[in-house]
């Protein structure tokens, strides 16, 4: 009997498994400085918004994506000072972190050898690719980001449509020590249902190993007020779990 209630039961909205003193690991917040906010105004209101969804701690992450969204480390710390400066109240109403989300490509490895990067903590750094093809180099910049000692966190590895097809190339990912971000928005099927059936696939074979928002503006706000639509519920609250990690 609780069996067939299970499978008739309505699916919850994604703000109803966000838990209380949630950690977000993956945000554009900061304002001005890439494809996120705009204004303080937008800073104000998406770190009110996030306070109010049970978010306890958000680490912005601003990109950094040569020849479009440039960041310097500099800029980006910067950046994040004036923001502290200037939203004294919203940013003690939730711890705010600061780090970065590296695009992978043909610079990255000059970058990685000329600079520490940003990271979420410690040295587990948030990377992501191309939407349209992986870096030539990839497993080569693994290697590198390995050696020197970084934890590897893939962003959005549901997103990429290129391995939509390729199972083997998600394991070979985490065989070559990438953890995986999964965007908190893909379980409701707002990038697409292609990008939920790559969700809901990497879920139930365990893959993921973190969640984001990947918060950028209001609309992502208001998609929290949508219902998810994977299969396997607990293996999602699971992985929402493991950000406390980043506490």
């Amino acid at each position: 009997m609780l069996a067939m209630f299970s499978f008739f039961k309505t699916k919850p909205l994604l703000k109803e498994l966000i838990p209380s003193g949630f950690v977000d690991i993956h945000s554009h917040i900061l304002y001005g400085i890439d494809d996120g906010a705009k204004t303080i105004d937008d800073t104000r209101n998406l770190i009110d918004s996030m306070k109010s969804l049970g978010f306890s701690k958000a680490i912005t992450t601003p990109h950094t994506t040569p020849l479009v969204w440039d960041n310097s480390k500099e800029e980006i710390l910067d950046k994040f000072t004036e923001t502290v400066t200037a939203l004294p109240e919203e940013t003690t109403s939730i711890q705010l972190g600061v780090a970065s989300e590296y695009l992978m490509d043909e610079s990255f490895l000059r970058r990685l050898n000329e600079e520490s990067l940003l990271t979420l903590k410690d040295k587990y750094v948030l990377v992501e690719m191309s939407y349209i093809n992986p870096p030539i180099q990839l497993f080569d910049i693994l290697f590198e980001l390995r050696t020197q000692g970084y934890e590897v966190i893939l962003a959005h590895p549901e997103r990429y449509n290129f391995y939509h097809s390729d199972m083997a190339m998600y394991k070979k990912l985490k065989k070559a020590g990438c953890h995986f971000q999964l965007n908190l928005l893909s379980v409701t099927g707002y990038y697409g249902d292609h990008v939920l059936k790559a969700a809901d696939i990497l879920l139930r074979e365990n893959l993921f190993d973190f969640v984001g928002s990947d918060i950028h503006h209001s609309r992502h706000i208001e998609s929290f007020e949508t219902k998810v639509r994977v299969k396997d519920l607990e293996i999602l609250e699971a992985c929402i779990a493991k950000n406390q990690f980043f506490l």
